[in-house]
């Protein structure tokens, strides 16, 4: 038996995951041959499984220490507002997104491509599984044939014939013809067991395959709208909403884990068969079909002699004696006996439809075909298949890694949105950097004919005691300066010509010890040049 593969040959990658170390659940080393039905070869495939588990158990490990450091960790407020950590969170935000979509289309390619494998082993055993019907129906259709018109005709024929002896002898030998084809027939192998184990591995495959691709697709799916759902989050700085795509996040990274340990098993089991197939077949085939038999449609060389050549051979012979016999009886005897005519032509037909058959037999039994589909399964399996499996084990790591990235981006962003929320909440409503204090709604009403912090019945301390001058009458028209600064104090006469009070002195007492604290020093120089600049246009004003 040659053992130099001609037309199939295992990918690399088939070799590399066949190399990985099997060992049980005792911690043992065992054979790396495909055994599906061994108690340890099962066992070596679930340690993978363990492993994807212990990384799943490691992973979350370090997530949960990450989180108590952060929760554990009390930074000041200024520092959790600051520029460096939003920038962290966002950086995390973009790099998360981006790792999940590389993910997602390596997914997408990987399900495509185990699909297109798995369908292309189904087709093939379909295929095949229709060749070895087709044989069973012609050998079975044959054999009846044979057995049954065949001997009716030739008891008629004899009770007809029985006054002539070389007639009955030429029935005699036509009937061990008879006799000789059915036996080649019946040394052909029986495939109707490999037909309905065929049969049914392709159903089990496909349903299986079509439960795998949908689950993979819902996977794919609900990690591109949890990424995107997360940076809607993000952008929106909703704490509710971050929330809920963490406890998604967590429950996307336990699925990921899981389909990485699924498919390593895969990955490893089909390679195992993928590097010698034809062991494991001849194994499971022992006592069903020859081992020469099974060689012969595994190779198929041209040097390989083809095991039905002698059955067919006798077959072909005997009908062809069979009809030689017909013909001289058609010639010779229809004259004698008129009523043998419609039993000789009926064998007629019967060995000339068995004819036909022989030739569909041939053609079916040719190692070709079968060896077609036995190749487009190996490389269907071993190729697309195991390829795209690998894909899908790169798809896990990678949501891993972006769910991981952004499980710790969440809490930081969620903290910082919390610590603003509070600042916010802090500031005093009559404090003039207050942005709510710049909104029409959300004035004290109390203080709603107050329009701005620098007039003079907001001054405390010193000024409080100084009361404004009589205003000037004059007939003077008005300037334009004055008519902006009129709007700008929203036209109350009161204020319209009092002086500034102290000018070149401090802020107001507004501007207290208390404010210094909280503002920087380039907000207080803002403030300082604001009231410099009025300071300076009243003063023109009122000298005018």
């Amino acid at each position: 038996m040659s053992s130099a593969r001609v037309d199939y040959v295992a990918p690399w990658w088939t070799y590399w995951l066949h190399n990985f170390p099997h060992i049980n659940l005792r911690f043992e080393p065992i054979d790396h041959s495909f055994q599906p039905s061994e108690e340890n070869y099962q066992q070596s495939l679930i340690f993978l499984g363990c492993v994807a588990a212990a990384g799943l158990g490691l992973n979350l490990l370090c997530l949960a220490v990450y989180l108590s450091c952060l929760c554990c960790c009390h930074k000041d407020e200024e520092e959790e507002s600051k520029k460096p950590g939003s920038c962290c969170v966002t950086w995390s935000a973009v790099a998360a997104g981006l790792i999940t979509c590389i993910a997602v289309g390596v997914g997408f390619y990987g399900n495509s491509e185990t699909n297109d494998g798995v369908y292309q082993l189904s087709y093939s055993l379909y295929n095949a599984n229709h060749t070895l019907g087709g044989v069973d129906s012609l050998v079975s259709g044959t054999m009846g044939g044979m057995k049954t018109g065949l001997h009716q005709h030739l008891a008629r024929l004899d009770e007809i014939f029985a006054t002539r002896g070389d007639y009955v002898q030429t029935l005699q030998f036509m009937q061990q013809m008879a006799d000789n084809v059915i036996k080649q027939l019946l040394g052909l192998p029986d495939w109707a067991g490999a037909d309905v184990s065929l049969a049914s591995i392709a159903d089990r495959t496909a349903t299986v395959e079509y439960y795998r691709w949908l689950i993979y697709l819902l996977l794919l799916i609900l990690d591109l709208i949890i990424c995107l759902l997360a940076c809607l989050g993000l952008a929106k700085q909703s704490r509710w909403l971050l929330t809920t795509m963490m406890v998604f996040g967590v429950m996307t990274l336990i699925l990921s884990w899981t389909s990485l340990g699924a498919g390593l098993a895969a990955a490893v089991g089909t390679s195992d068969f993928c590097v010698s197939p034809d062991k494991y077949l001849m194994s499971q085939t022992k006592g069903v079909v020859g081992a020469d038999i099974l060689h012969y449609y595994l190779y198929c060389n041209q040097t390989l002699s083809n095991p039905f050549q002698q059955p067919l051979t006798i077959f072909q012979r005997s009908l062809t004696t069979m009809q030689i016999q017909i013909q001289s009886l058609l010639q010779f005897a229809v004259p004698l006996f008129p009523t043998a005519e419609g039993d000789l032509v009926g064998i007629q037909r019967l060995l000339n439809s068995s004819e036909a058959g022989l030739h569909q037999l041939t053609a079916l039994l040719d190692c070709r075909g079968l060896n077609k589909d036995y190749l487009d399964a190996m490389v269907g399996v071993c190729y697309d298949g195991v390829e795209g499996v690998l894909y899908l084990c790169l798809f896990s790591v990678l949501a891993a890694c972006a769910f991981t990235v952004m499980l710790c981006a969440i809490p930081r962003a969620w903290r910082q949105i919390a610590c603003r929320e509070r600042d916010y909440d802090d500031i005093d409503e009559e404090d003039p950097f207050n942005p709510r204090a710049r909104r029409p709604g959300s004035q004290n009403p109390s203080h709603a004919n107050m329009h701005s912090f620098c007039s003079y019945s907001s001054s405390m301390g010193s000024q409080s005691s100084l009361h404004p001058p009589a205003p000037a009458v004059s007939t003077a028209p008005m300037s334009h300066e004055y008519m902006n600064q009129t709007a700008l104090f929203g036209g109350n006469p009161r204020y319209e010509n009092v002086p500034l009070i102290g000018r070149g002195s401090p802020p107001p007492s507004i501007y207290s010890q208390q404010y210094r604290s909280r503002y920087s020093p380039s907000m207080r120089a803002t403030y300082l040049s604001m009231t410099e600049d009025h300071s300076r246009h009243f003063g023109n004003d009122f000298q005018a």
